[in-house]
């Protein structure tokens, strides 16, 4: 079971295969693994234990950053992510942390959970994906009704929590020239976009 791996000089943490959206465009449609893990497939969730067990084996310290992310939505288990992510600060306190997030967290919970993620996470990067909601509905197949909305709503509000909020898109999954109009929603946000390689 591949609970930590590495993308880069990077430690990424995969927490579920669960996932609220359901994008055409996913890799993990199209691949196992990511960087150097064979298959972030999981025959099961893993615990709060194993996690850490995981992370601390590869020397976070040694890490340019953690990076919840994986083959599913990490906001899935957000309880166990802001555990691991309190047990990587109060340790290893140097050690940048990453949240990358589909951003339906507030929709998953059904409360704001930005707040939470105050003092423990460093970035958050969303995946803004579409300038418009139909095309984000058509494409990324959400779970909730509203997603896109929501989607800019927990981004709006974890810019007030978290030191650095990106949004990305993928160059080649939407029209190029709605990429500068990503661009101005992300920063009418107070997000900053970043336009993504397609694999």
């Amino acid at each position: 079971m591949t609970i930590t791996y590495h993308v880069g000089d990077g430690l990424y943490v995969n927490l579920t295969n669960r996932c609220s959206n359901h994008c055409d465009f996913c890799e993990r449609d199209k691949m196992d693994g990511v960087g150097d893990a064979s298959s972030l497939w999981l025959p099961r969730e893993p615990s709060a234990a194993e996690i850490w067990d995981s992370v601390s084996a590869h020397d976070p310290a040694a890490q340019s950053e953690l990076v919840f992310c994986g083959f599913g939505e990490p906001t899935e288990r957000l309880d166990i992510l802001l555990e691991t992510a309190a047990h990587v600060r109060r340790v290893f306190p140097q050690v940048p942390i990453r949240l990358n997030t589909n951003g339906m967290g507030n929709l998953i919970a059904g409360t704001d959970v930005t707040p939470r993620l105050a003092g423990l996470i460093d970035v958050v990067s969303i995946s803004l994906n579409y300038a418009r909601a139909s095309d984000y509905e058509a494409h990324c197949l959400p779970d909730y009704p509203d997603a896109f909305a929501g989607m800019l709503d927990f981004t709006r509000r974890a810019v007030g929590q978290v030191p650095r909020v990106v949004m990305s898109v993928v160059r080649g999954t939407l029209p190029e020239e709605d990429i500068d109009v990503c661009r101005a929603l992300a920063e009418s946000l107070g997000a900053s976009l970043r336009v993504r390689a397609y694999h």
